[in-house]
């Protein structure tokens, strides 16, 4: 169901960014019992609200309630609290270990607020990827302007009403709009960009950025690959490859992107994809509750393109494909026989379509994997160390995942990020609070040191050169 979101007045968006950088020059972000207060409005609003947030995510994209409340909800409330939680430990000053003779020197790393900074979120999963960040930026002591996506009205609309409701404008305000408010946006100067999407805007968010030397965080995707061992169990491979794929209708940038799967074990494993599909909807998902829709007409035709210009095998039985482009319903469908050329491997599917490769080799699928950009995650089925080993050291990725699909998420205390055309910098828990904040070295010398500083100052006598520069003598080892 589509609506008409409003969106913010050009004018006023420098007006917003002036505003809430005035508040950070105050100092209120930075007491910790003021951050905590508002981690916990932010566990409060996901909670009150969620029936209301559950109600827009099905409005904009009939996404199942039970994907909103555990995939979504669950998690920001988790990672809200415990960075309150958390708090006093992560912005405690650190004394680093040094020689003794600087010690009374007093170094030491702050952990400073960055300032006002800007979170760009997408529309797949609208509120975790909004508001995960932004516990990251209340816990770091920073200001916040929030700019969700306007493929998602209701969702965007709600944010616009439920912030103000809880959390501390001074600090903290949403900015709704599309191609025009977004480029004034990026036309001013941040503290900090955190975006997710896909990697096209990324480099205008990047470009923009780098005009005004603003650091940036960027969660992108790509087509993460599935590697299936030939001695894992087929059945169990399937059912939770399957099951990753069908979060959310294949919309998400870990969603399992192909499989690379030996020759010979690739219609055993297709057996174990209907298998798990008649369990997971015995009378198929078109209109299964517990299956989402696509977001909107652009990637329906989108998705429907790719997998009526492949070349592959379209699996039948269980799997009958059905579409239904009014309700933008697109049911899962597995295609075998891919070849590298196939239009299914163009670009990130975004979607519920899995193409299928056969291999002959772990060599093959490596160099399968590494002909491509890096991917945000590597999964692989396997319990062969060895396999796992060479997976670990001969591919690159943003995260490498054993025997499951997604799991790596429900992680907090593991940096999540991309590498390469997958992104860059890190996120979840402390290291959300970490992108947000600046490690301020300092030191105090003492008048005492005087004495030892004295061979610093010229005229420069023989003894400096050798005490001061010593480390030239020191012996390299072969």
């Amino acid at each position: 169901m589509s609506m008409a979101l409003t969106y913010t007045p050009i004018e006023e968006i420098p007006e917003i960014r002036n505003d809430l950088r005035a508040t950070f020059k105050t100092g209120l972000t930075r007491s910790l019992e003021w951050r905590k207060r508002q981690l916990y409005q932010l566990a409060r609003l996901t909670q009150n609200e969620a029936e209301a947030i559950c109600d827009a995510l099905a409005r904009d994209f009939a996404k199942p309630r039970f994907e909103v409340i555990v995939a979504e909800l669950a998690g920001v409330v988790h990672f809200a609290l415990k960075s309150a939680e958390k708090l006093e430990e992560w912005t405690q000053p650190e004394q680093p270990d040094v020689p003794d003779f600087q010690r009374s020197w007093k170094p030491t790393i702050y952990k400073a607020p960055k300032g006002v900074v800007l979170i760009i979120s997408p529309w797949n999963y609208p509120m975790i990827l909004t508001l995960q960040p932004l516990v990251g930026a209340i816990a770091a002591g920073c200001c916040a302007v929030i700019k969700p996506s306007e493929a998602v009205p209701h969702v965007s609309k709600l944010l616009a009403e439920l912030v103000p409701k809880y959390l501390d404008t001074s600090a903290y305000r949403v900015i709704n709009g599309a191609v025009p408010e977004t480029t004034k946006i990026l036309e001013l100067q941040w503290d900090h960009i955190f975006y997710t999407g896909n990697g096209r805007i990324a480099r205008i968010v990047a470009s923009a950025a780098a005009k005004h030397l603003t650091p940036c965080s960027l969660e992108l995707g790509g087509k993460s690959p599935v590697v299936v061992d030939a001695s894992y169990d087929m059945e169990l491979a399937a059912k939770r490859i399957l099951w990753g794929k069908c979060n959310n209708a294949g919309q998400i940038c870990v969603a399992p992107d192909y499989i690379l799967v030996p020759r010979q074990k690739q219609d055993e494993l297709v057996r174990g994809f209907e298998k798990a599909y008649k369990t997971f909807f015995p009378n198929g998902a078109l209109d299964d509750a517990h299956y989402g829709g696509i977001v909107n007409d652009f990637h329906f035709q989108r998705l429907s393109a790719l997998l009526d210009r492949s070349q592959g095998e379209q699996v039948g039985g269980a799997f009958e494909g059905k579409r239904d482009p009014a309700r933008r319903r697109f049911e899962p469908v597995i295609v075998k026989g891919v070849d590298e050329n196939d239009s299914l491997l163009e670009e990130e599917i975004f979607g519920p379509l899995l193409p299928v490769i056969a291999v002959d080799s772990l060599d093959e699928a490596i160099d399968f994997i590494n002909a491509r950009p890096h991917p945000l995650v590597l999964y692989a089925f396997t319990e062969d160390p060895v396999v796992k080993e060479r997976l670990i050291n001969e591919t690159q990725s943003g995260g490498i995942a054993f025997n499951d699909t997604f799991q790596h998420l429900a992680v907090g205390e593991l940096p999540f990020s991309g590498i390469g055309e997958s992104g860059y910098g890190y996120q979840f828990m402390r290291y959300s609070f970490d992108a947000f904040t600046h490690l301020r070295s300092s030191v105090d010398i003492p008048k005492s040191e005087e004495h030892n500083l004295s061979l610093r100052y010229p005229p420069y006598k023989a003894e400096a050169y050798q005490l001061l520069g010593s480390a030239l003598n020191i012996p390299i080892p072969e």
